[in-house]
């Protein structure tokens, strides 16, 4: 068995953490890197083009698995990941926040006695009803090297039972990709594609179940839209998954004749010029928060809970909750001025460097 890692992707989100440290591996050339893609998310706009832009090798394999209920998904990339994990028996298996894709590498490493390092360990919303939670939490249980954010992440770990030998916080690997891309992002000015006022525009990201779902909570989501509309244009980029339950809701006209600029899913690159220059942004997502934090560009998060409490504490973060008169007011609120954001410790852009030492110093000794 060489000095090699597989690395674990599946979704939008960890295309962003994994560019950082494939590039942190390839630089220093003490591991290499097999990059395994589950196909979680297989949708062109939510996956290739990521890989493009962030200049992710492609994958050593892509699973393809895609679609079915959640169990489902998540039962087929087990068989699969068996298979693939067995056949190369990496040194350590790394896997990336708190998706499907996560899960299951977490599960069949431990089975098969593999080590196992977890980026992104120890955030808590501490709402079981999110699907992510259960993700974060088995995967801690499980994991060998958990790789921490912020103070909280150590502290919910510890609290837990985790062993303070097995937690090192290391910082925010999303803000790497950030700091990166940041002026590539800006110089493309993707606001003027739109034909969007620079820094007088909003821009909405909802993807979650809890929001999209249910169809009184939707339409509530979209009659606030609306209304903040008159105020200030939107532009929309839809998850397909939440423009399928708009289309038969039929709440994709409204939101269209009220002038929200309802587009396809934006590419990494476009989405963060868009954010550099927004008024606010909206979001159900968790790295946006963060990325806005680190912006300095007001975020209201359509939720009642965050396991990112670093982004209301020392960022620009707000929680509004997903019915309109909690959206309406966090907007009202925008109106003042805005306290300027503290940048948590250790989210520099360097935390892929830290990581890679790390793993270095526990398996090439």
């Amino acid at each position: 068995m060489s000095n090699r890692l597989t690395l674990v992707v599946g979704a939008r989100p960890n295309f962003m953490k994994a560019a950082p440290l494939m590039e942190a591996i390839a630089e220093r050339q003490r591991f290499t890197a097999r990059l395994v893609h589950t196909g979680q998310h297989f949708d062109a706009n939510m996956s290739q083009v990521f890989f493009e832009q962030l200049g992710l090798p492609q994958p050593d394999v892509h699973l393809n698995i895609q679609g079915g209920s959640p169990a489902e998904q998540i039962g087929r990339m087990i068989l699969e990941l068996e298979k693939e994990f067995q056949n190369q028996r990496p040194q350590m298996v790394v896997v990336f926040g708190d998706v499907n894709s996560t899960l299951a590498a977490a599960v069949v490493a431990n089975k098969l006695n593999l080590p196992l390092a977890h980026v992104e360990a120890g955030l808590r919303s501490f709402d079981r009803s999110m699907p992510e939670e259960h993700n974060r939490i088995v995967t801690d249980m499980l994991a060998d090297v958990l790789f921490t954010p912020s103070p909280d992440g150590d502290e919910n770990l510890l609290r837990e039972g985790v062993a303070a030998e097995r937690i090192f916080r290391v910082g925010n690997i999303m803000v790497d990709s950030l700091k990166r891309f940041q002026p590539t992002a800006e110089a493309l000015a993707a606001w003027e594609t739109f034909g969007l006022p620079r820094g007088q525009y909003g821009l909405i990201t909802l993807h979650r179940p809890a929001n999209v779902d249910d169809v009184e909570i939707l339409r509530g989501l979209v009659d606030a839209l609306v209304q903040i509309q008159r105020d200030v244009p939107l532009l929309f980029p839809v998850h397909p998954r939440t423009r399928e339950k708009l289309r038969t809701q039929q709440l994709l006209a409204p939101l269209e004749q009220a002038g929200v600029l309802v587009a396809e899913p934006i590419g990494y690159l476009e989405f963060l010029s868009l954010m550099t220059q927004a008024r606010f942004v909206l979001t159900d997502s968790g790295g946006i928060q963060e990325e806005t934090t680190m912006l300095g560009v007001p975020c209201l998060t359509v939720r009642e809970n965050t396991e990112r409490p670093v982004t209301i504490s020392q960022g620009t973060n707000r929680l509004v909750g997903n019915r309109p008169e909690g959206i309406l007011e966090g907007y009202r609120h925008l109106q003042a001025a805005p306290t300027p954001p503290l940048h948590p410790e250790l989210w520099d852009g360097q935390t892929a460097l830290r990581i890679e030492e790390i793993l270095a110093d526990r398996l090439l000794k």
